[in-house]
């Protein structure tokens, strides 16, 4: 009798051992599902890669930015623009007109202006701040064209939009058109209705004659406003500032319209005044000493000093 009792104990332990297995192969199961998670935490990081490129991204704008200069940043890179137009206005070999949105008045027709002149578009006026700058401009879409630059100065603002087609418009004196012209064509070169012209920004140069600084007729004690010329280089401002005398402190001008810059700040000012001039560019240069004590209005005082 013990060995069939020893059979049925054996055989009720494999059965028992069948059943067991299962669960614990269904428990294993559990750990499986949980090894994705370390997988997808491994790859988080490679987000990270999605972030360099921008750098790089914003550098190419700047590059781009940077490509395609303004007028100003154009000044003194020796390139000659296309795009522009230009006419003329007043009598054929004058001055343009008198006044004008700069302020020069009868200015444009004498030395050292000489009637080399020309009224810019928005972008060239550039609000009465761009008043003063130099121009080489020249032509060869026309028979009378020489082709040879001639240089002038923006003294007034040109009415009126752009023609079609055009970047900016110089509209010139009679004078300054016809000195684009082939010799003894001005007349023709003037008749041409709207030229397609190029044009570059140049330093200007006024030999022998220093910057001169002409006290409004308006002016008094207790408002200052002066109109500036003649100054080399740049040839126009980008701010102005004053000291009084035995102030020691300098005060910013305000721009006040065309070439003119102005200071009322509420009390009586204190002559003999300095002039501390800002260029286009930046470069500084200081008139000492450059309004009198016993200033008038509408008088002018021509200054020791210009842009070397």
């Amino acid at each position: 009798m013990a060995k069939p009792c020893t059979f049925l104990l054996l055989a009720a332990l494999v059965v028992l051992s069948l059943l067991v297995s299962p669960i614990a192969c269904s428990r294993k199961l559990p750990r499986h599902k949980h090894k994705p998670k370390p997988v997808s935490h491994r790859h988080a990081p490679a987000a990270k890669v999605t972030h360099k490129p921008a750098p790089a991204a914003a550098k190419k704008a700047h590059r781009n930015h940077t490509a395609s200069p303004s007028v100003p940043a154009a000044y003194g890179s020796g390139w000659w623009l296309s795009g522009a137009g230009a006419t003329y206005y007043g009598a054929p070999n004058g001055d343009g007109s008198d006044g004008g949105a700069c302020g020069y008045q009868t200015a444009v027709g004498t030395q050292p202006f000489d009637s080399m002149i020309a009224a810019g578009s928005t972008l060239l006026y550039r609000g009465g701040e761009g008043c003063g700058a130099c121009y080489e401009v020249k032509c060869t879409t026309n028979a009378a064209c020489s082709g040879k630059p001639a240089t002038v100065v923006i003294t007034d603002q040109s009415p009126g939009g752009l023609f079609p087609g055009e970047v900016e418009h110089f509209d010139m004196s009679g004078t300054a058109m016809g000195a684009m012209a082939k010799p003894g064509m001005a007349d023709k070169l003037r008749a041409g209705g709207v030229l397609r012209i190029q044009y570059r920004r140049v330093p200007c140069k006024y030999t022998g004659v220093n910057i001169a600084f002409k006290v409004d007729q308006g002016a008094n004690p207790f408002y200052f406003d002066v109109l500036i010329e003649f100054e080399d280089d740049d040839g126009d401002l980008s701010a102005v500032d004053l000291m009084e005398a035995g102030s020691g402190v300098w005060t910013p001008m305000s721009h006040n319209w065309g070439a003119m810059w102005r200071l009322n700040n509420g009390r009586r000012l204190k002559a003999p005044f300095a002039l501390r001039l800002t260029s286009d560019s930046g470069r500084v240069l200081v008139a000492s000493n450059a309004i009198p004590a016993g200033w008038k209005p509408g008088k002018t005082y021509r200054s020791l000093v210009n842009y070397p």
